[in-house]
């Protein structure tokens, strides 16, 4: 027998049973699916901060721990010890690949990059100038017009090649998006590099494929910058049920195209208070101007009567410090130190932290530095233009999408997507 929890209605003096569910890890859940059916009620939880949505076995967060595993790996390990094709392939099939997966997955995904010219020309429909943000939206979508075929739901190749097809092609869309926005010409996929160094290529290099050296004759990708954005890939691979991650399974919930489903993800993820806010701690930082001004900004965050509020601290889930960020805090001090980096923003950034992390107002409050904190100064370290943010963001999620996907649509049960709302008009 489960166990259950009873809720009484003291109108009626009725009392219903519910049955608890029990996970693997985390809290349990109390099922509430015939809620409606036995009570004539709907609940009411706005912005589902009490919600389990699905039942999902890919990613896990414990808030209260500051704990992130990918199919039970924690993020640390995975991010200091694997690469991000070595975590895509994981969460795509449970399992870490043997060194000859990882050849065959790398080998494939370099050869899919390539976009259709049909695709290709689409951008130039856009007006110049246009965020690559919104290009890269409506690219995705797109593609579903050039692998419009069903897929068979029985067929575990199908699943992976479609999945794999719009993980090897999103850099490249990402890329190409970059470029129309600045009137620079396409830099097509080069096959003999590698994921990462490829989509750095594809967003440097001038026309002809030539990359210049920098001033001390070094090549003009780092192995360092490499190793730093395939890290923030990693990091941004999966974040269990967001804002984001959730418009994929509600569209998914349609029988849409997956791509198009990608695509909503995508458009979710631009918005200011989820992928956009690393874009916006950079806004802040530049607005700051100096170290001297930290001081006065950190007291108008504690005024209750400012408006003002800092970018980059708490989250929505972690009430402790966010995992990816203590990875992002370590990977900023090695650039630091690799790259000679010494920037006015870096320093700005350094100094709110300090005072953050030793000030009784934000540690009371568990404001701690959260990813976009840590993951904003990085780029920019990296010379990535502040429009280039989230659509990085998007190249490292994509995976962590099309997972989600697969996993909806392979579950028992599917329903539409459907929530009940509490109605105050005429």
């Amino acid at each position: 027998m489960n166990d259950t929890v009873t809720i009484t209605d003291n109108r009626t003096g009725k009392s219903y049973d519910f049955d608890i569910l029990d996970g693997t890890r985390g809290p349990s859940v109390v099922n509430i699916s015939s809620f409606y059916t036995d009570t004539g009620m709907f609940t009411y939880d706005n912005g589902y901060t009490s919600t389990a949505s699905c039942n999902s076995s890919i990613t896990f967060i414990d808030g209260a721990k500051g704990e992130l595993r990918y199919r039970g790996i924690e993020i640390e390990e995975l991010a200091e010890k694997k690469s991000y094709l070595e975590v895509c392939f994981l969460l795509l099939n449970d399992t870490l690949p043997t060194k000859e997966q990882t050849k065959e997955f790398d080998l494939e995904l370099r050869h899919r990059s390539f976009l259709q010219e049909g695709l290709t020309n689409l951008f130039h429909a856009f007006p110049s100038g246009s965020h690559p943000m919104a290009t890269l939206s409506a690219a995705t979508a797109a593609l579903s017009t050039f692998h419009f075929n069903h897929l068979d739901m029985s067929n575990e190749s199908e699943y992976q090649t479609m999945a794999r097809r719009i993980i090897a092609k999103m850099p490249t869309l990402a890329a190409f998006a970059y470029r129309y926005s600045i009137g620079a010409c396409f830099i097509q996929p080069d096959i003999s590099k590698s994921y990462t160094e490829n989509f750095l290529y594809m967003m440097r290099a001038y026309p002809g494929g030539k990359m210049h050296m920098d001033m001390d004759g070094q090549r003009a990708i780092k192995e360092i910058e490499i190793k730093a954005l395939d890290t923030i890939f990693t990091l941004h691979a999966d974040h269990e049920q967001n804002a984001s991650t959730t418009s994929v399974r509600n569209v998914a919930s349609t029988g849409a195209h997956p791509y198009v489903a990608i695509s909503a993800g995508v458009s979710a993820l631009w918005g200011r208070a989820h992928g956009g806010a690393n874009e916006s701690v950079i806004k802040q930082l530049e607005m700051i101007g100096s170290v001297e001004n930290v001081d006065a900004f950190i007291a108008r965050a504690k005024d209750p009567d400012d408006e003002f509020r800092l970018m980059g601290f708490g989250h929505r889930v972690y009430k402790n410090f966010d995992p990816r960020a203590k990875v992002l805090k370590s990977l900023q001090v090695q650039l630091q130190d690799e790259l000679n980096l010494d920037s006015n923003l870096m320093k700005i950034a350094n100094r709110i932290e300090e005072i953050a992390l030793n000030d009784e107002y934000f540690v009371s409050r568990k404001l701690y530095p959260n990813i976009d904190f840590y993951s904003g100064v990085i780029l920019t370290a990296l010379k990535i233009p502040t429009s280039m943010f989230t659509p990085i963001f998007v190249i490292g999620r994509t995976v962590g999408w099309i997972t989600q996907w697969i996993e909806f649509k392979k579950g028992k049960g599917m329903k539409i997507a459907r929530p009940r709302q509490l109605y105050l008009g005429k």
